[in-house]
């Protein structure tokens, strides 16, 4: 499958779903070589594979990978591998190896659409500190760490540690925004799209391949931890791990998603985040299941606590029939659904006159939600960090940017931070952890379980108070 995007035209896209669109100051405009750029990268994954084998990896894998013609990309001892370079009859041999459990293609799943995308605004930041969020420059407008109560839990000094770790799989972080500078742990942190990775050192030589090209990862992950310069985060200390298992067009290989979060868990992540929604009818490609369901068990038991987005399909998860949707289905995560504002005098300050509604893309279910969480809507924008190195929003090159979105990416990563936080005192009980969020929240919409709302709508203060 290959792809060709305008970059100037996908800026008019994103800045076109803005319902009033932000004044910006005057920019200079984009230099010559950007400003006749056209991508073209392929999210081809015909021949590579999911192998599932029995416990452990065989030694012989690798010699009857090679003798196939393919090689061995991924392995890990929990008995699931990636293997590329495959045709189909070499596939159907490898299948047959009595060690081999089922090998099934690789399939790619693209980032929820978001319900809408506001325009990037420049930032003058002075630096501020990390130990006050509420000095970040435009924390006046985050109506949705209020929501939370946030703010209230940093005046009790609960601003994170950074001894714990989120891990953000998505489409990479771009690591030297200020919010994010020195927060990202570089040495753990990894590209699994390796498409990109010649991408990433022609456009900024010498950057870390999980440096983001989209703008997706670095927005959730500033909405997780940040240093307060710009936007505040729900924390402000934790240590981030940018796992990149998406690529500039927000497209997401089962196989990365399957080694980001191995990989994650190996390296000593206490949370992981996992902004990306998507479905598939099990009918057709459903036996991934099995695949999900190891990798995300095997999480749970080393003691890592996995926060995913419920999607922005506006769907009814108790009566999806076979449809298979990532990640609320697979074992032992928290799915968050998305609460925005329902009215407001000004799109971007407010005041709202309702802030706790169910936003109208939000998927629900009361047998998937676990709690919701501030994700936007076009009545007000979840505003984070625009990454200095997004291909996709080139504006953003300019300087310290801002942008507004709106979706359950965006509710998902203040349940990660939270989840930070309770590791502190809790530490690494998935279980401790999920109980602790759900049982403070604040319950919404019918008592009990809500479709919507599940246990609550996170309450920051409420959790750390416990």
């Amino acid at each position: 499958m290959s792809k060709r995007l305008s970059v100037p035209a996908l800026i008019l896209i994103l800045t076109a779903c803005v319902d009033t669109p932000l004044a910006v100051d005057e920019q200079p405009p984009l230099e010559p070589s950007y400003s006749q750029l056209s991508l073209d990268v392929e999210m081809d994954v015909s021949g590579r594979y999911l192998v599932m084998l029995r416990p452990g990896v065989p030694n012989r894998l690798g010699n009857d990978v090679e003798a196939l013609g393919g090689t061995v990309r991924y392995s890990h001892p929990i008995g699931i591998a990636a293997v590329s370079g495959f045709t189909d009859a070499a596939a159907a041999e490898l299948g047959a190896k009595p060690y081999v459990l089922r090998l099934d293609a690789d399939a790619v799943l693209e980032l929820d659409p978001m319900m809408g995308v506001g325009a990037v605004e420049s930032v003058g930041a002075t630096p501020a500190s990390p130990d006050d969020p509420e000095a970040a420059f435009f924390f006046s407008r985050q109506w949705n760490m209020r929501a939370v109560k946030a703010d209230e839990a940093w005046a009790t000094g609960r601003t994170g540690d950074e001894s714990v770790t989120v891990a953000i799989l998505d489409t990479g972080i771009d690591y030297e925004y200020p919010d994010l500078e020195g927060r990202v742990d570089l040495a753990r942190s990894a590209s699994f799209i390796p498409e990109e990775d010649e991408l990433v050192e022609f456009f900024f030589p010498g950057n870390h391949p999980a440096t983001d090209l989209n703008w997706h990862g670095t927005h959730v992950a500033a909405i997780a931890v940040s240093n307060s310069e710009v936007i505040a985060g729900v924390t402000s200390k934790p240590t981030l791990m940018g796992v990149k298992v998406c690529d500039v067009y927000g497209s997401c290989p089962m196989i990365a998603l399957v080694m980001g979060v191995l990989h994650a868990v190996d390296h000593g992540a206490d949370v992981i985040n996992i902004s990306s929604g998507g479905w598939f009818l099990k009918p057709g490609v459903g036996q991934l299941v099995g695949y999900l369901n190891r990798v995300f068990n095997y999480a749970n038991r080393a003691g890592v606590t996995v926060v995913v987005a419920a999607g922005n399909d506006a769907w009814d998860l108790d009566h999806n029939g076979n449809e298979y949707t990532f990640y609320c289905d697979a074992p032992n995560v928290i799915c968050v659904s998305a609460t925005g504002p329902t009215d407001s005098e000004d799109v971007w300050y407010g005041p709202w006159t309702e802030v706790d509604a169910p936003a109208p893309y939000t998927n629900f279910g009361r047998s998937s939600i676990g709690v919701a969480a501030p994700g936007g809507t076009g009545n007000g924008w979840v505003w984070s960090a625009c990454p200095t190195t997004s291909l996709s929003v080139p504006a953003c090159q300019r300087g310290i940017y801002i942008l507004g979105a709106a979706g359950t990416s965006q509710a998902a990563p203040h349940v990660a931070g939270l989840a930070a936080l309770l590791v502190e005192d809790l530490g690494r009980n998935p279980a401790k952890v999920r109980a602790l969020i759900q049982n403070s929240a604040d319950d919404l919409g019918r008592p009990g379980v809500d479709p919507f709302y599940g246990r609550g709508r996170i309450n920051v203060l409420a959790a750390v108070s416990h």
